[in-house]
């Protein structure tokens, strides 16, 4: 059975998916992919269907009833991938701004290398984002500096949504205590990791924005980071992480 599963949560994203799903599938590594999605309006559970004949066995489908949150989805698709005994966990998005030749560099990281976990790091060495206005680059950025402040964790970029985790990380964590969707998802994974004292190693790459279909950013999620990093430590300090 192939040791590696990349997650790619989905809603509304009929313009990237096959593009995405392909370009995956064509590595050199031989992946496997699981689409986790919300009921899209565009009919994206359906362009995979049609993808699943040609690619037996390499590609998977989930399927849930309503948009419920990126946090969900990777749950769901974390409990998915354990079940089947992969070793290595994936997340990534589905339109481009993760370039699928980076997979194979989280993988070794893992694999060959001392990661338990491997981030796609956009801050690692320096400012590496193509196509972001400057004020979403300061408001990501910001962002993982205040979490490196609240939390400690030595990690330049803490939002990251492009990452590989050994099974054993994952089997560690009570996945059902998980309850952010967005940014302090990324972040509560990832602190949670460390509070178990697992090695997290950040590999440089570069994050292109979406050129095609729309941006799940909101307020809301914004919001959800800033102070779900200070329920965490709260949590932390109290042992009931």
């Amino acid at each position: 059975m192939n040791d590696c599963i990349v997650i790619i949560p989905t809603y509304n994203e009929i313009e990237n998916i096959e593009g995405i799903i392909r370009t995956v599938l064509s590595q050199h590594k031989p992946f496997h992919v699981l689409i986790i999605d919300d009921n899209s309006p565009d009919c994206t559970a359906d362009r995979v269907v049609m993808l699943q004949s040609e690619y037996k066995d390499r590609l998977f489908l989930e399927k849930r009833a309503k948009k419920s949150g990126l946090g969900t989805a990777y749950v769901h698709g974390f409990k998915w991938a354990l079940e089947r005994k992969y070793d290595f966990i994936f997340e990534m998005d589905a339109d481009f701004s993760h370039n699928p030749n980076d997979l194979e560099k989280l993988y070794n990281a893992c694999h060959l290398g001392d990661a338990d976990l491997a981030i796609g790091s956009r801050y690692v060495t320096g400012v590496n984002v193509v196509n972001w206005p400057l004020s979403r680059v300061l408001l990501s950025y910001f962002a993982s500096v205040y979490v490196r402040f609240m939390t400690g964790m030595k990690i330049h970029d803490a939002t990251a949504g492009f990452v590989c985790y050994k099974r054993e990380v994952l089997e560690s964590i009570n996945l059902n205590k998980i309850k952010f969707v967005g940014y302090a998802f990324q972040i509560e994974m990832k602190y949670r990791t460390y509070c178990k004292k697992f090695q997290i190693v950040e590999v440089p790459i570069i994050f292109t924005d979406r050129t095609k279909g729309q941006s799940k950013m909101s307020n809301l999620i914004i919001k959800e980071a800033i102070f779900g990093v200070i329920s965490l430590r709260l949590k932390k300090l109290v042992n009931t992480l």
